[in-house]
């Protein structure tokens, strides 16, 4: 559930952030950072269970695979 909140925030780090993530207004701006921020720590967490030396049977780099998609 969405809650309302009062920020200050820097316009120079804004305006990068909207370039990087090719968004426009602060609301979609901080969206789509908390979202990367996700997608990015999934990522890493992914790649970790990948280099695991016990490796992984089929069906587990099978869910590896689609978790990747869904990143």
């Amino acid at each position: 559930m969405p809650r309302r909140t009062s920020i200050q925030v820097d316009d120079a780090l804004l305006e990068e952030a909207q370039e990087a993530l090719g968004t426009r207004g602060l609301k979609e701006t901080v969206y789509a950072a908390l979202h990367e921020v996700i997608r990015s720590r999934r990522r890493t967490q992914l790649l970790a269970r990948l280099r695991d030396p016990g490796g992984f049977d089929d069906e587990a780099l099978r869910q590896a695979r689609d978790e990747w998609r869904h990143i």
